[in-house]
């Protein structure tokens, strides 16, 4: 396979929009059917895209950062969110149904390992999934690295990033009455699955502004609100999740069982002023990782788009490219 054309692109510009050459909708089980697209070259280096969220959904924009002629690009949306159905579903919803999901593509498309590549709770996914099936994770592309760690939640739900945003963080906070703003994320929960869909989609839009407000470094802070039915899937699972402790073991899982993936390589894009994620997780995560290489961006926030971020993505997936033989792809 002739891979120069990834290796010859300067890392800076996106490749051309892709159309997917498959889409189809995957029965995973538990009532999930998932969607599920393959894009670029067929025989090509096999690679999965793990959204963020969770609850976000997949966009085409994502496609963009691998050469087509030379990756296979499988992405899909995650259980509850974008075309997968039922929409903003919590049942049957769980991480390890995640992981379960993913492997079930991976026999499902006759792939025997591949690149892993996932940003913020993508981020998360990835490593949980790699330390899971350590044998068919061959190499991991990480940005905005979220470990799932209380601290991570405080930091953002708890008004440590509401000290950068003091105006934001009110808005947000002052939904809630203050006898329940000690746990934001159990108070937003309650509202967000109260069965009135006028007071869900209130606070789904608010929850979703939150987040997407603080994402880019050049945020001006206001935004629109998102869609409902977005607003709904995004929020409804996000906190479904985040209250139930990524349904991990323990606080730190990650860490602790950073040892199973000792001998995976991986590529870590940070942005330096990651107000979502900050970046001492990323920093944390490549300290205890040999073989993990962790590039700040250093004018960049949170966002896949930030051109600093999407700089250090397509140069990653570019140079991989030069790897693919001593990884066994």
């Amino acid at each position: 396979m002739d891979k120069s054309a990834g290796q010859k692109r300067a890392a800076h510009h996106l490749f051309p929009p892709l159309t997917p050459y498959d889409q189809r909708m995957l029965d995973v089980g538990d009532g999930h059917v998932l969607h599920v697209e393959q894009c670029g070259n067929p025989d090509g280096v096999p690679v999965v895209v793990l959204h963020g969220g969770p609850g976000g959904g997949c966009s085409p924009s994502m496609r963009r950062y691998f050469d087509p002629d030379a990756y296979r690009i499988v992405l899909f949306d995650q259980r509850g969110c974008g075309r997968s159905r039922p929409h903003a579903s919590t049942e049957a919803n769980t991480t390890w149904h995640l992981i379960a999901d993913i492997e079930k593509i991976r026999k499902t498309l006759g792939i025997d390992r591949w690149v892993v590549f996932g940003g913020s709770w993508g981020a998360t996914l990835s490593l949980l999934y790699a330390q899971k099936h350590p044998d068919r994770a061959a190499y991991l592309i990480l940005r905005g690295v979220f470990l799932l760690t209380r601290a991570e939640l405080d930091w953002f739900y708890g008004g440590g990033a509401g000290r950068f945003w003091p105006d934001l963080w009110a808005r947000f906070r002052d939904l809630i009455p203050e006898d329940e703003r000690g746990d934001l994320i159990e108070a937003y929960g309650k509202r967000l699955f109260s069965g009135n869909r006028a007071q869900e989609i209130r606070y789904a839009q608010a929850w979703a502004n939150w987040e997407n407000a603080l994402a880019s470094i050049s945020s001006h802070g206001r935004v629109g609100n998102s869609p409902a039915d977005y607003a709904l899937a995004f929020a409804r699972i996000e906190n479904h999740y985040f209250r139930n402790g990524g349904f991990l073991e323990c606080d730190g899982q990650i860490l602790r069982d950073l040892p199973l993936i000792a001998d995976i390589p991986a590529s870590i894009v940070q942005g330096r002023y990651d107000m979502i994620c900050p970046p001492d997780a990323a920093w944390t995560l490549a300290q205890n990782w040999p073989r993990a290489e962790l590039r700040f961006a250093p004018m960049a926030g949170h966002a896949l788009s930030e051109p600093g971020i999407s700089d250090e993505l397509v140069r990653t997936t570019c140079n991989l490219l030069r790897q693919t033989g001593q990884l066994g792809l």
